[in-house]
């Protein structure tokens, strides 16, 4: 029984590394070809895919905060994503500035995909 949930899990590790842009060759594609979008606390950069689905890039630089701060943004957005469906099929880098910092989990929500619906 417990072989069954370990494989489950690692499946849905495998399924969201799908919607992840991990290599830094493809990024710098994106943000050389793509449209871009500017609100308070994010810079969005976009690029039509030939997939069916979108893939993510969430990048926060070291002037944002220690370790532990950037990465808890990092989740927050990642979650964000995650939990709500993009109907455009196309690669997104997300940028995040130091705005974010004042901003709750809810605030980030929105902000986030009214800038992502709204293009």
């Amino acid at each position: 029984l417990s072989n069954f949930f370990i494989i489950i899990f690692l499946l849905g590790d495998i399924v969201n590394k799908k919607f992840i842009i991990g290599n830094n060759d493809e990024i710098k594609h994106i943000i050389s070809l793509s449209n871009k979008i500017v609100s308070k606390s994010f810079i969005i950069y976009y690029y039509k895919n030939n997939l069916k689905y979108c893939r993510f890039c969430v990048s926060v630089s070291k002037k944002l905060g220690k370790a532990n701060i950037r990465n808890l943004f990092k989740r927050r957005v990642k979650d964000i994503l995650m939990k709500n469906s993009i109907d455009k099929s196309c690669d997104y880098v997300i940028i995040l500035r130091n705005s974010i910092l004042n901003k709750n989990y809810e605030n980030i929500k929105i902000e986030l995909l009214n800038v992502l619906k709204g293009e």
